[in-house]
């Protein structure tokens, strides 16, 4: 089952995307945010072209686990985008997914990112929130020895 990871804030969106099995989540793309009815309408172009079957978005949540102000835009931009989804929508716990995405590209040796570091780590963070619940869901099988 493939699925879209959103990390949404306030300027950008990262996007990343699973594979077909829903294995393997990758950074794909990072969008400036426009208006709410363009940012939905890119994401719905996204599930429409990729096949994707559900939608992870991630929820900052404060250190503490309560639910500040950014996380309240998050949900009130997601309860419009699940009135126009035709895919199940569901929220992930995003603490400290921007510091693990550049724990991530610092662990796989890269010297450099390519363009603008902070896009690349908003796709990065999508990734990681994605990921995340995709080992949730479908933990790794190890064969038999």
């Amino acid at each position: 089952m493939r699925s879209l990871g959103l990390d949404i804030g306030n300027k950008r969106i990262g996007v990343a995307m699973s594979d077909a099995l829903g294995i393997l989540a990758s950074p794909l793309l990072v969008f400036e945010h426009t208006s709410d009815w363009k940012d939905i309408t890119t994401i719905l172009d996204l599930v429409e072209k990729n096949r994707v079957e559900r939608i992870i978005v991630g929820i900052p949540r404060s250190l503490d686990g309560s639910i500040g102000l950014q996380a309240e835009k998050v949900r009130a931009f997601t309860d419009q985008l699940i009135e126009k989804s035709p895919v199940q929508i569901e929220y992930r716990d995003e603490r400290l997914t921007t510091v693990a995405a550049k724990n991530l590209h610092e662990e796989s040796g890269k010297k450099k990112l390519s363009g603008n570091k902070r896009l690349e780590y908003d796709a990065m963070a999508a990734a990681v929130i994605l990921q995340s619940f995709l080992n949730e869901t479908r933990p790794l099988e190890y064969p038999p020895e």
